[in-house]
């Protein structure tokens, strides 16, 4: 429920930017945050995205593995504290994720970022805590490949394309909230990473 919830208000407030505007008032500008004291933008640009490709990716993402998340958090932490730690989880890796490039960014008022996907990178790998062997498609591959493999594969392929810097997706802010994702759970709850060898040896 929790999940359907955040798509439908990250689907509708990124449908208004498309068609009413406000875009330029919620993305991440790391100057603007910095010395300007626009703190809500280390929260708003999640909620906006830069099309519809890139909404629709995100959100079917969320989709899939925010409903495993879901369902393990109720497991350990019970129903109501499960649904509470589900979300801080959530709205926390949305100012985490970025916070790397705050800092690298903060004085180049020309550095924007838009986008759920460091907060559903954190979902992603708190999912695969969770359940390491689930099956994880990437594209034009149709074998799936176990999360206990993808997880250090994607890792390994944030960082690279981070330090690379050659495209205009934030893959700083999808390794920080991948980490951040998978260290949340264990940190309200260390005994999960027994659980979590226990998968892997089955």
């Amino acid at each position: 429920m929790v999940t359907l919830i955040l798509i439908a208000v990250t689907a509708v407030v990124s449908l208004f930017c498309f068609y009413r505007g406000g875009f330029d008032a919620l993305k991440f500008n790391a100057y603007a945050v910095w010395h300007r004291k626009q703190w809500y933008r280390m929260f708003s640009y999640a909620f906006v995205h830069g099309g519809w490709g890139h909404l629709i990716f995100n959100m079917l993402t969320l989709y899939f593995f925010g409903d495993v998340v879901e369902k393990n958090f109720a497991a350990a932490f019970g129903d109501v504290t499960g649904v509470i730690l589900y979300i801080v989880l959530y709205v926390t890796a949305i100012a985490v994720s970025t916070t790397g490039d705050l800092i690298k960014y903060r004085d180049d008022i020309s550095y924007n970022a838009v986008g759920a996907s460091g907060a559903v990178s954190a979902v992603l790998f708190a999912s695969i805590l969770f359940d390491p062997k689930m099956g994880i498609y990437i594209y034009m591959i149709p074998i799936p490949i176990p999360g206990f493999i993808f997880a250090p594969l994607y890792l390994l392929y944030c960082w690279y394309m981070a330090k690379r810097n050659a495209d205009n997706i934030g893959h700083s802010a999808h390794f920080w909230g991948a980490v951040y994702g998978f260290l949340f759970p264990l940190a309200c709850n260390p005994a999960i990473f027994g659980f979590f060898l226990s998968q892997l040896q089955r």
